[in-house]
């Protein structure tokens, strides 16, 4: 198995990306008067997870890495939350959350794991 040396040969990094790519498509449908709110709110938080996967990875230590990783769950729990409030509200009842529902778990699912390997 090849050494992983740069947060780009991740897959967690990887598909964290296509989420970020989802949670954009899937917010376009949004009414322009989210685009401040909730909105403006989910693309942070996906975001946030490839970018802290890799400030974390760069950072050289583990401990570090799993503080960083750590940050990226509680980025994914984040969105999981304003996911079920998207799909409660008028505007959000008919949106397709099935891509951004898989990554999402999957995405969450690797965090966790990569978390467990690395405690300290």
């Amino acid at each position: 198995m090849a050494q992983i040396t740069n947060y780009r040969d991740l897959i967690v990094w990887q598909k964290s990306i296509k989420l970020v790519i989802a949670i954009y498509k899937l917010t376009e449908k949004f009414p322009s008067s989210e685009v401040y709110g909730l909105s403006a709110q989910m693309r942070r938080a996906a975001v946030s997870i490839p970018s802290n996967i890799a400030e974390g990875k760069a950072r050289g230590s583990q401990k570090n890495y799993r503080v960083f990783l750590l940050h990226a769950f509680g980025s994914g729990a984040e969105l999981e939350a304003q996911l079920e409030i998207t799909k409660q509200l008028p505007f959000g009842k008919y949106l397709d959350y099935s891509e951004v529902g898989s990554i999402l778990l999957e995405v969450m699912k690797m965090l966790n794991s990569l978390i467990n390997k690395l405690k300290i």
